[in-house]
């Protein structure tokens, strides 16, 4: 077991963004899927789904009484005056609700218990073939009436950019502490997006994730190109019971619509980054974003 790796030292941009004059699609390289069956509790068929789709969906990851303890911790942070006010947490900005609070596997004992959890860790491990250790985590909260919408992006544009991720090896789950219906605002994903990428126009600003965790803007794709992506691969609408988890690649084109509902929408959200694939420096960005967004903690999660 590996217990800490050097960030990347690759100079070479293999997904240039943020620095041309038009939107650019290019293809994706390398593999998608770099575990087998043997590697993990992942079957040949949901790893194929993967593979094919951009994401995975399984019904229930944890205990009922887990999801009791993480829905108590969910509603206890959002009432701490102290978590509120600290930089790692973001807001709605017309209601003042908690939206999202980062960082949650170094600063929470609970979620760092999940987080490092072998339910999790192995299947990670399973789909990018190596250790892996946590880029960013995060609680969302997504309030019922107030809870926005976030714009079609890639995430790994983003932590590509602005995190000096060097290629697409990374997968994020999203553990559902509450129902995902179709109505109140759940996961949207382009199944096969994750095929190729999409180079964004225009620079990052400065300290552009002060934005970006409201409101996605620098890094969104033109809407020719993503109405040209929905034509082409269609857009599924992942629902769900609380307790399931939705595992889906770093590049996939995804977004979320406002919620309007009285129900909420809750998650924890967990990114694993392959230890071979650790970030460097920012490949469109005039300074890494802060640890709490972007860690720098190679340390492989679960060790």
């Amino acid at each position: 077991m590996m217990t800490a790796v050097s960030p990347a030292t690759t100079t070479t941009d293999l997904y240039p963004t943020r620095s041309g004059e038009s939107t650019e699609v290019l293809p994706r390289t390398g593999p998608i899927v770099f575990g087998s069956p043997d590697d993990g509790p992942l079957t040949a068929t949901e790893l194929k789904h993967y593979e094919d789709t951009g994401y995975l969906t399984i019904d229930q990851l944890v205990s009922s009484e887990e999801l009791a303890l993480f829905t108590e911790e969910l509603h206890r942070l959002s009432q701490d005056p102290e978590v509120k006010a600290d930089e790692a947490t973001v807001v709605e900005a017309k209601s003042d609700e908690v939206r999202s609070i980062f960082n949650i596997h170094r600063t929470n004992e609970i979620f760092k218990k999940i987080a490092n959890d072998p339910r999790l860790v192995d299947r990670a491990r399973q789909i990018l073939g190596s250790d892996v250790y946590i880029h960013q985590s995060r609680i969302n909260y997504k309030p019922g009436f107030v809870g926005k919408e976030f714009s079609w992006h890639s995430d790994f544009e983003t932590w590509h950019a602005e995190d000096g991720m060097p290629a697409p090896r990374a997968v994020s789950l999203s553990l559902s502490l509450t129902d995902n219906y179709s109505f109140n605002g759940p996961l949207m994903i382009m199944p096969g997006s994750h095929k190729r990428y999409i180079s964004c126009v225009g620079g990052t600003p400065e300290d552009n994730y002060r934005k970006s965790l409201i409101m996605q803007g620098a890094g969104t794709p033109d809407r020719q190109t993503l109405s040209d992506f929905a034509d082409e691969y269609g857009i599924d609408v992942l629902e769900g019971a609380a307790g399931g988890a939705i595992m889906f690649d770093s590049n996939c084109m995804h977004a979320s619509n406002g919620n309007v509902t009285p129900y909420s929408r809750s998650n924890i959200f967990i990114v694993y980054n392959s230890v071979e694939n650790a970030c460097g420096e920012p490949f469109a960005a005039p300074k890494p974003r802060p640890e709490f967004v972007g860690s720098t903690d190679f340390t492989p999660a679960g060790s």
